[in-house]
């Protein structure tokens, strides 16, 4: 056995929270042993409690039919509001700031019929380099649907070329300069690509110092950065529920709506009966009034059997506590390095901040002379990460249910193969 895996072990063994690795699926691999799953940034592992969850709403459904609504074990009219508590210590909200509903993508452009709103004099957007492609699809639709050319509004923040990295110094001066033109920044929380996480806090007392509208795309940060929105203040934020949160495939998005927007009943919004309020929704009236907070940017009923897994996911989290998650998250990134550095494998480098404070649990190792086949043989003896195009590895090691022994036998078998090729 070698010193990596010795020091893993010890590792895990000190670790506290490693008895929640048995309250999920792992896939198995190849060899048909527990597979080195890497890849909760891209969808998170299946806790085991869904399934008893979900045959709850399905026996409901099929026992009691419309009642469900209100006599189900968990009542569908108020489903999505088991989630709420949970959700908002997950993001560091009040539990009026944050509400379950749609997907991501649909929340982000709802926010934006609220948040963006352009003039003549200021209608730029600052986005963050190389975003999700999603998200640059969605910025650049709203511009377009208001008249302006993605051209001259879009300003994009390009990292330092050697680091792959976006300072807090270079925004502070890009707004100094462009701020009386900005209307929105809208940033993602971790950079998909690199993995660097962004201060959140910092950009937003930035962006509201030359007065622009501060929103967050957290897909990657929920349930991965120890958040604190409402703290740190942004106008908006949105994120999925798949990765880090452990939802399912295509599972429901979070939104956040900062207290201080919770009764402004003249922001513009695209209404749905159910952001109306709840006393008066069922008298059917033909004046729409939302719910303070969050739940006022709701559209329709939701999707019941995708929110019974989400309170699966919740309510581990409840139990793990975020500080405690994030802090071994830092361990186990801080290990992950530490192996990289001492296999010496010149033709791979981490191009995530070695800062933890600007880190998640994703580490981006980009090869230097790309080799796909790398990647397609680690996933032939046993590991789940992913390839981005043209030149990078990720692997996320999450601190819900990765070890520390799993990052010693990646590392053993990428300077195998490195070694062998």
């Amino acid at each position: 056995m070698n010193t990596w895996m010795l020091e893993a072990q010890k590792l895990d063994e000190q670790d506290e929270l490693s008895v929640f690795r048995s309250r999920f699926h792992i896939p198995p691999s190849p060899q048909g042993e527990s597979s080195v799953y890497f890849c909760g940034n891209s969808l998170g592992l299946m806790p085991k409690s869904v399934r008893e969850n979900v045959e709850e709403v399905l026996y409901d459904w099929q026992n009691l039919g419309v009642e469900g609504h209100m006599h189900a074990k968990h009542p569908w009219m108020p489903y999505h509001e088991f989630l709420t508590d949970q959700m908002a210590a997950v993001v560091g909200a009040l539990p009026e700031e944050v509400v379950v509903m749609n997907s991501l993508t649909v929340n982000i452009h709802l926010m934006m019929v609220s948040f963006y709103r352009p003039t003549a004099q200021r209608y730029k957007i600052l986005m963050e380099y190389s975003p999700f492609p999603s998200d640059r699809y969605a910025l650049e639709s709203q511009v377009k649907f208001h008249g302006f050319d993605p051209k001259e509004a879009i300003i994009e923040l390009m990292p330092d070329p050697e680091t792959k990295t976006i300072t807090i110094e270079q925004i502070d001066a890009l707004l100094e300069s462009e701020g009386e033109g900005i209307a929105l920044i809208m940033i993602g929380g971790v950079n998909y690509y690199t993995g660097q996480a962004y201060d959140i806090g910092h950009i937003t007392r930035s962006g509201h110092q030359y007065g622009c509208i501060v929103g967050f795309d957290l897909a990657h940060g929920a349930g991965n950065l120890h958040l604190q929105l409402h703290d740190d203040g942004p106008d908006f934020a949105a994120w999925c529920g798949y990765k880090y949160l452990n939802s399912g495939p295509g599972a429901l998005s979070g939104c956040f709506v900062h207290q201080r927007h919770a009764r402004n009943i003249e922001l513009p919004r695209f209404a749905g009966w159910w952001g109306h309020d709840k006393k008066t929704r069922f008298l059917m009236g033909n004046t729409f009034m939302p719910i303070p907070g969050a739940e006022g940017w709701q559209l329709s009923n939701p999707p019941i059997l995708p929110m019974a897994s989400m309170r699966a996911s919740l309510q581990i989290f409840q139990e793990a506590g975020m500080s405690a998650l994030r802090l071994k998250s830092e361990k186990m990134t801080h290990f992950a390095l530490q192996l990289l550095d001492d296999a010496g494998l010149p033709g791979i480098r981490c191009i995530t901040p070695n800062d933890p404070r600007l880190r998640g649990c994703q580490l981006s190792l980009q090869m230097i002379n790309p080799d796909k086949r790398v990647f397609e043989m680690l996933t032939a003896r046993g590991v789940v990460a992913d390839w981005r195009e043209p030149d990078v590895i990720r692997i996320a090691p999450v601190p819900l249910y990765n070890s520390f022994s799993e990052i010693a036998t990646f590392f053993t078998l990428l300077k195998e193969i490195l070694h062998e090729n």
